[in-house]
């Protein structure tokens, strides 16, 4: 008889276990399936960059879900969530999709950007992959001809920046 209520007792904790994980995910903004990449620091220090050899682009995304025969990144932002994703938060998503194209070989169909109260889901289509390399051809243009300055309207932004101890224009 004892040994059936601790049977029941570890039942019942595996239950409550996973619609505590449940819910934990579905905050998370990740979808279904299985993250193969993650570079938030929740587990441990990823110190693999994604690098495209063709565009020249490297980055690391928050995650990366491959879901079906799809792979999702992931891009996580602490901020309350704007009306719409901010545009440089698109084309953050955008290169991430393209990294995962060249550098895994792997269909990307959509991103996601989690915010803190929201998750916006982008699709990743030829015209945005369009953009984004126009954007980053005006950005290698605007270095090359000298014309490339940061903007230092948030101090705030300046100090969390990754390029600050390179950066010859830091505050």
């Amino acid at each position: 008889m004892f040994g059936v209520l601790i049977a029941l007792t570890l039942i019942v904790w595996a239950v409550a276990l996973l619609i505590i994980a449940g819910r934990l995910r579905r905050r998370s903004g990740l979808p279904s399936g299985q993250v193969i990449y993650s570079d938030v620091g929740a587990w441990e220090r990823n110190e693999r960059a994604l690098f495209s050899p063709t565009y020249g682009i490297t980055g690391k995304p928050d995650y990366l879900v491959r879901a079906g025969g799809d792979i999702v990144p992931v891009e996580v932002k602490s901020s309350p969530a704007p009306a719409r994703p901010w545009p440089s938060h698109v084309l953050q998503l955008a290169a991430y999709c393209l990294l995962v194209e060249e550098a895994l070989g792997a269909r990307v169909a959509q991103g996601i950007i989690q915010y803190a109260d929201k998750r916006f889901v982008v699709d990743y289509t030829p015209a945005l992959k369009a953009e984004l390399l126009r954007v980053v051809g005006e950005m290698r243009r605007a270095l090359r001809e000298g014309g490339a300055h940061r903007s230092h309207s948030e101090p705030s932004r300046c100090a969390r920046c990754g390029a600050r101890e390179a950066c010859d224009e830091r505050l």
